[in-house]
């Protein structure tokens, strides 16, 4: 029992530590200036989704700003995986069942283990782009990017 327990307790804090990692990780990137060509120079993920934010309140229908910002918050994880892993196993399951797509990493393949981390953020800033910073011809148009380099 005492064996069965420790494990248990060993999990939970390895699964605590490797929490706390992620969101170190997100954080220090996200308040990095994006990578993306089409990004104002300088500007960072969290500006930039502060200036989507302000953007969806300019919206009419409002519910369409909010609906895309809601889009990305709930599919944006799933697909960074999905588009992350297809990019590194080109040759697996995920990469043939899943759509060609600009957002999804090219010449990554066969990535080492440490280089995943950034791969995928990669992906999390292109398909943030791609949802809220493009200009849209259809749907909801959100004005263009605003960026004050300080």
């Amino acid at each position: 029992m005492k064996v069965i327990m420790l494990m248990v307790k060993l999990i939970w804090r390895t699964a605590v530590i490797l929490s706390c990692l992620c969101l170190i990780f997100v954080n220090y990137k996200a308040n990095q200036p994006m990578s993306i060509t089409e990004a104002p120079v300088g500007m960072t993920y969290v500006e930039f989704i502060q200036d989507r934010l302000d953007a969806a309140k300019a919206i009419q229908p409002s519910q369409c700003g909010w609906g895309m910002m809601l889009s990305l918050a709930s599919l944006g994880p799933v697909y960074s995986v999905l588009y992350t892993e297809a990019a590194i196993h080109p040759g697996g399951f995920l990469a043939k069942v899943t759509a060609p797509d600009p957002d999804i990493p090219t010449g990554v393949a066969g990535a080492d283990w440490a280089e995943i981390p950034d791969i995928w953020w990669g992906v999390v800033e292109r398909l943030s782009w791609t949802m809220l910073g493009e200009p849209a011809t259809y749907g909801c148009k959100f004005r263009p990017v605003q960026f004050k380099s300080e």
